[in-house]
């Protein structure tokens, strides 16, 4: 074999036993992350079965009758612009005609709450392995945090023609008509109009995340609310983990 063939030869060698070194190393690689990858793919099945659990509580606690209005956390109150109105009504004997105001934009958000359902769900299978170290190293609100930020223009915008809807059929507009009426007759100014339909939207979301970020506190904090071993396992002891 003549000497340049020989060295060509050589170099094949080296260049073959170089890439087998490389390839070696990139397995170990590989079978290195895959631990990590598969516990990734727990936590955040965990987190998904945290909040598909935690927004199904919050959902149904708010749905059933009195769901806001007997909740004094997220009970949906008087308008700013009307409260001092209220209170006058109150003292004038038209506390009736109040209450029945106050219930019926309660009963309105009680009735458009069981659709946030769908989007949550929606939100939740998007979840990415970010999402999940975000969300499993963040606040006991996290995974709200992160369901406000993906849910929130879209509920609201279902929200509203379904509290619409719900308040022309429990009278609110007329209850409202009704409450106002007397202050005609006493010695104080008209109150400013309110756009009840975005009010009433607006505290409907903030009650419904308000209950949500309960349900994920006491998952987080308290061990007899995870009801299932992979929750059990996700959040008994995994924090600051990833």
């Amino acid at each position: 074999m003549k000497p340049i063939q020989k060295i060509l030869g050589m170099l094949v060698v080296m260049v073959m036993m170089a890439g087998c070194a490389e390839l070696d190393q990139l397995a170990k690689n590989v079978q290195g992350s895959m631990p990590q990858e598969n516990s990734l793919g727990k936590i955040i099945a965990g987190l998904k079965e945290a909040l598909s659990i935690g927004t199904g509580n919050a959902v149904l606690d708010v749905s059933h009758v009195g769901g806001y209005f007997k909740n004094q956390a997220i009970k949906i109150l008087l308008p700013q612009e009307i409260q001092q109105t209220g209170d006058m009504l109150r003292k004038f004997g038209f506390g009736k005609v109040v209450n029945d105001f106050e219930h019926s934009m309660n009963t309105a958000a009680e009735q458009a709450a069981p659709k946030a359902k769908a989007i949550f769900i929606d939100a939740i299978t998007q979840m990415t392995f970010d999402d999940a170290r975000r969300i499993l190293n963040g606040p006991d609100t996290a995974a709200t945090d992160y369901l406000k930020a993906k849910t929130s223009i879209d509920i609201a915008g279902l929200f509203r023609p379904i509290i619409t809807d719900s308040m022309n059929k429990v009278g609110v507009t007329r209850l409202y008509k009704q409450m106002v009426e007397p202050l005609k007759m006493l010695p104080i100014d008209s109150p400013v109009p309110v756009d009840l339909d975005a009010y009433v939207t607006e505290k409907a979301l903030n009650g419904l995340f308000l209950m949500v970020a309960e349900e994920e506190k006491k998952i987080r904090l308290n061990p007899a609310a995870r009801v299932t071993d992979l929750l059990k396992d996700v959040f008994g002891n995994m924090r600051g983990k990833y």
